[in-house]
C-alpha cells in the first residue's frame, strides 16, 4: 500500500520543485541523439556486414536482428501500457514520471521502420525468417496450408500496419494531449485521456498479442499456445519500469528532475519490477506445466528443442536469472530504496529479458534439426547494442522538442510530488 501525505509544507515543496531543473534543454537531448544514432549505425552496420559474411542470405543476419528486436519492442510496447494504465487507473504517484514513458512510448514509428527488414522478405514471399512465406513450401506442407488463411504475406502485411498505426496513433495521442495540458492547464484533458484509456488498452492487449504470435510464435508455425502473447507481456512490463528507472537517474545525474523523482518513486518503480518478476515465472511455469501435462507431439517439441545441450544450460539459467535471482535482490524495501542497487537489477532484468527473447528465437535458426549448441556471436552483440541506440535516438528526436519533462499544468502533481510511500 502506499498513499500521499498533503500537507502546507508538502504542497510548498511542491510549488518550488516542478518548475525547477525539469526543462529538456536542446543541447543535453541533441547530443544523446546524436551518440546514440552513432551508436545504432556502427551497430546494426557491423551486423549486416557480419551478416553478409555468413553466406546464408543474411538468415543468421535476420535472427539476431529479429531477437533485438524484440528487445526494443516490448520497452517501447511497456511504455505504451504504462502511460495508458496510469490515464486508466487516474494515478496520481506516477505523473512526474509519465513524461519520460510518453517519450519512450513516442519512439513507436521508429520501431516500425526498424521493423522493416522483418516485414519486407515475408511480403516478398522469402522464408529468411519464416518456412510459410514460402508459396511452394505452404503447398507442400499440410500444417502450413492449413493455417494459410491467417499465415500469408498479404494478411501479415494489414496485420502489420495495422498494429504500429494503432500504437503510433495511441502513443501521439497521449503525448500531443499531455503537451497541451501543458500549454493550457485545461482541467478537461485528463478525463479525455482517461477515456480514451480504456479501450485503448483493450485494443492494445489484442495488438500486442497477435503481433508477438505474428513475429515470434510463427517462427515455428508448428506449435501454438494461447499464453504467448501474455508471456511476452510480462517482459514488457519488466522492461519499461527498469528503462524508466534507469532513464529518471541518468536525467538526474544532469541535473534533471533532482526535486521532481525521489527515493519514494523509485521505491514504487521497484515494486513493480518485483511484482513482474513472479509474474513472468507464473506465466512461463503454468505455459509450461500445461503443455507437459497434456503431452501433445506438436507442443512438446517446441520445449524438446529449449532443454538440449546448450540450450538446456540456457533454461536453466532463465529459471535462476530471471526469476529466483531478482526475486531475492528484489525482496528488501531497502533495495528498492537504493539508487544503485535498483540501477543494477534494472539493468539486470533488462539483459535477461535480451537472453529470454534469444531463447525464443534463435533455437528456430536451424529449422527442425536438433541443435545442442546455442550460436551466440558477436554479431548479436552488434544487433542489440546497435537496436539500443536505435531506439535512444528515436526518445532523444522526440525529447528534443519537448520543453518539460514533467506535466507542469497536471492537477495531480503536487501529489505526485508529495508522495511518500508507507
Amino acid at each position: 500500500m502506499a498513499t500521499s501525505k498533503e500537507t502546507k509544507s508538502e504542497s510548498a515543496r511542491a510549488a518550488s520543485a516542478a518548475p525547477n531543473g525539469d526543462d529538456v534543454r536542446s543541447d543535453v537531448a541533441g547530443s544523446a541523439f546524436v551518440k546514440a544514432l552513432i551508436v545504432a549505425a556502427v551497430g546494426l552496420g557491423a551486423s549486416a556486414a557480419l551478416g553478409a559474411a555468413q553466406g546464408d542470405g543474411f538468415r543468421r543476419f535476420s535472427f539476431s536482428y529479429l531477437t533485438a528486436f524484440m528487445w526494443a519492442l516490448a520497452i517501447c510496447l511497456g511504455a505504451l501500457f504504462w502511460v495508458t494504465l496510469q490515464h486508466l487507473v487516474n494515478a496520481k504517484w506516477s505523473v512526474v514520471l509519465r513524461r519520460v514513458g510518453e517519450l519512450i512510448a513516442s519512439a513507436v514509428p521508429a520501431l516500425a521502420v526498424l521493423a522493416l527488414p522483418i516485414v519486407l522478405p515475408v511480403f516478398l514471399g522469402h522464408d529468411t525468417l519464416y518456412a510459410w512465406a514460402d508459396h511452394d513450401k505452404v503447398h507442400k506442407d499440410h500444417l502450413l496450408h492449413h493455417k494459410a488463411a491467417y499465415l500469408n504475406s498479404g494478411f501479415f502485411l494489414i496485420r502489420f500496419l495495422f498494429y504500429f498505426g494503432f500504437w503510433t496513433a495511441l502513443s501521439q495521442f497521449f503525448l500531443k494531449q499531455s503537451l497541451e495540458q501543458d500549454r493550457s492547464g485545461a482541467p478537461d484533458i485528463a478525463k479525455r485521456l482517461q477515456r480514451v484509456a480504456g479501450p485503448g488498452m483493450i485494443v492494445f492487449a489484442l495488438s500486442m498479442t497477435f503481433c508477438v504470435i505474428d513475429l515470434v510464435m510463427s517462427l515455428d508455425a508448428y506449435w501454438f499456445s494461447t499464453i504467448f502473447g501474455v508471456y511476452y507481456f510480462a517482459s514488457c512490463v519488466l522492461c519499461i519500469n527498469s528503462t524508466i528507472a534507469l532513464t529518471a537517474m541518468w536525467l538526474q545525474n544532469r541535473g534533471r528532475l533532482k526535486k521532481s523523482v525521489t527515493v519514494e518513486h523509485f521505491h514504487d518503480i521497484g515494486k513493480m519490477m518485483f511484482a513482474f518478476t513472479v509474474f513472468w515465472a507464473y506465466i512461463g511455469f503454468s505455459q509450461f506445466m500445461l503443455i507437459w501435462y497434456a503431452n501433445i507431439p506438436e507442443e512438446t517439441a517446441w520445449f524438446k528443442e529449449r532443454f538440449a545441450g546448450g540450450w538446456g544450460d540456457l533454461s536453466w539459467f532463465l529459471l535462476f536469472g530471471h526469476f529466483v535471482i531478482p526475486f531475492f535482490g528484489l525482496l528488501s524495501r531497502h533495495v528498492k530504496r537504493n539508487r544503485k542497487a535498483l540501477a543494477f537489477w534494472a539493468c539486470w532484468i533488462l539483459g535477461v529479458v535480451y537472453l529470454d527473447m534469444y531463447w525464443l528465437v534463435m533455437p528456430v535458426l536451424d529449422g527442425h534439426v536438433q541443435s545442442t549448441t546455442v550460436p551466440f556471436g558477436l554479431i548479436d552483440v552488434t544487433a542489440l547494442i546497435g537496436m539500443a541506440g536505435a531506439l535512444a535516438a528515436a526518445v532523444s528526436f522526440s525529447a528534443k522538442t519537448v520543453q518539460n519533462l514533467i506535466p507542469v499544468k497536471d492537477h495531480r502533481l503536487p501529489r505526485s510530488l508529495a508522495f511518500e510511500n508507507i
